[in-house]
C-alpha cells in the first residue's frame, strides 16, 4: 500500500469548497494525472455515485470507476478500483473562518498481484503528485 497525506489552507468558504470537491467530475481541473472523470449515470452527485477516471501515472493511462462512498459536509471520500489497484481519495475539509478552510487530503493506492511489486515507484511518482495535487487544488478552490 503507498499513501500520501498532505495538509494545507485555502481562501475558500468550506461549504463552497466541500461542493466542488464532492463532485469528481472537477477532478481534472485539481489532480494533475486526472485526464477525465465522468459520472455513468444520472441524477444528483451522492454517495454511491460513480464516474469513470482516466488517469495518466508514470507514462501509464489506468482506467478506474470512482465512487463517491462518503458524503458528509465537511469530508468526502472516494474509492476506486480496476484489475490492478484499489485506490481512495479521501478528503477533509476544516472551516478556519474568515473563507478559509484547511485540507487534508489523502491518496491510497493498493497494487495487486504483479503490480505489488511497482509499490516503491509508486510511492516515488505519489511524492512527486503531491506536491501539485497541493497546488492545483488550492487554484481550483480559490477560484470559486
Amino acid at each position: 500500500m503507498v499513501q500520501v497525506t498532505r495538509t494545507f489552507t485555502a481562501r475558500v468558504a468550506q461549504p463552497a469548497a466541500v461542493a466542488y470537491l464532492r463532485d469528481f467530475a472537477n477532478a481534472t481541473e485539481w489532480d494533475p494525472g486526472s485526464v477525465s472523470n465522468v459520472q455513468t449515470g444520472d441524477g444528483p452527485v451522492g454517495v454511491g455515485t460513480v464516474w469513470h477516471n482516466t488517469s495518466s501515472f508514470g507514462g501509464a493511462k489506468p482506467e478506474l470507476d470512482y465512487t463517491l462512498v462518503r458524503d458528509d459536509p465537511d469530508h468526502v471520500r472516494f474509492e476506486g478500483a480496476n484489475s490492478s489497484t484499489d485506490t481512495a481519495d479521501d478528503i477533509a475539509v476544516r472551516d478556519l473562518g474568515d473563507g478559509r478552510s484547511e485540507i487534508t487530503y489523502t491518496a491510497t493506492i493498493r497494487p495487486k498481484g504483479i503490480w505489488r511489486l511497482g509499490a516503491p515507484i509508486f510511492w516515488v511518482l505519489f511524492q512527486r503528485i503531491a506536491g501539485e495535487t497541493v497546488s492545483s487544488m488550492t487554484r481550483s478552490l480559490e477560484k470559486l
